[in-house]
């Protein structure tokens, strides 16, 4: 079973800009009630999509360079990035599908 990692500002260009596969981002922060609820949905996407797209996870509160490159205004917010580009945003708590 897949978990996601725990991406840091000093980890970005490497496990995101670098990736060779698809990345999905969920910036949350620990206070962040709907951040909580669409982690157990976070959790699913990294073991079903395993080697297929890098789940990942950023604290935006620890990690404020990378919540700022992306423009992340409110949390929970989950970005994709293909080949180093933002490919597709979603914005708050929705379901899985």
């Amino acid at each position: 079973m897949a978990h996601p990692i725990h991406l840091t500002d000093e980890m970005y260009e490497a496990e995101v800009v670098k990736s060779d596969i698809p990345v999905l981002i969920d910036f949350w922060a620990t206070w962040c009630g709907p951040c909580r609820m669409i982690a157990p949905i976070v959790e699913d996407l990294a073991t079903e999509y395993e080697g297929k797209v890098k789940v990942m996870k950023l604290d935006v509160d620890n990690n404020q360079r990378t919540a700022m490159t992306f423009g992340i205004r409110s949390i929970p917010t989950v970005v994709i990035v293909k080949n180093g580009e933002e490919v597709d945003r979603i914005l708050g708590a929705v379901p899985k599908q």
